[in-house]
């Protein structure tokens, strides 16, 4: 198998952290390819023609992605553990999609200032995505914080990864702000080996 990768992503590195949680990374081939929107880059179209990031190829069958899709069969092949059993898999399962879209919000103002030209951005775009984010957080430290003290699944590596890539590409954006239980939190999960193994980094 093949993943494909950026150290800056955080849809890759939340892959990447179940496969150092498994104790399985160097089980995994890794490539490292990069891209935008308006420029697919290194990204492996061939495998996966929405040329976004992670993709795992398989030698017994087509591509794989999204990341939520990847995690879930890693974590059956290798019998990882990270998806625990009805009734709290379905509360792991809406942790994981709530840090997945704090991510993609996060992802699409990078592109939005990026990818575009300054008379094309749109600071409405922006501004809407923050806000989704600023509501996300905001609802975990309202009301998952026992879950994410409960123990390490996929919901709680998405949150860890998340987190993450908000202080890598929005360092000025103060997310501890008012939320001082999942501020703790972070500063505590961050020093796991896995997540130390897996900080984002600029390509």
């Amino acid at each position: 198998m093949k993943l494909y990768t950026n150290p800056a992503s955080p849809f890759a590195r939340k892959v990447r952290l179940c496969l150092h949680e498994m104790g399985r990374i160097d089980d995994v081939e890794t490539e490292v390819v990069a891209g935008h929107p308006t420029d697919p880059g290194t990204m492996p179209v061939g495998v996966n023609p929405l040329g976004k990031l992670p993709c795992l190829a398989r030698d017994d069958g087509p591509a794989l992605y999204d990341s939520r899709v990847i995690t879930r069969f890693l974590d059956e092949h290798f019998g990882g553990g990270l998806y625990p059993a009805p009734p709290r898999l379905y509360e792991t399962l809406t942790l994981e999609a709530t840090a997945d879209g704090v991510m993609e919000a996060a992802v699409l103002i990078v592109y939005e200032t990026r990818s575009r030209k300054e008379g094309e951005r749109s600071e409405a775009w922006v501004a809407g995505q923050r806000v989704k984010i600023d509501r996300a957080l905001s609802v975990l430290e309202d009301r998952w914080m026992s879950h994410l003290k409960g123990g390490v699944d996929i919901g709680v590596l998405a949150v860890g990864a998340a987190l993450g890539y908000l202080d890598f590409r929005h360092p000025d954006y103060d997310w501890r702000a008012d939320r001082a239980a999942l501020a703790s939190w972070e500063a505590s999960f961050v020093q796991r080996p896995s997540m130390q193994a897996t900080l984002p980094v600029a390509p």
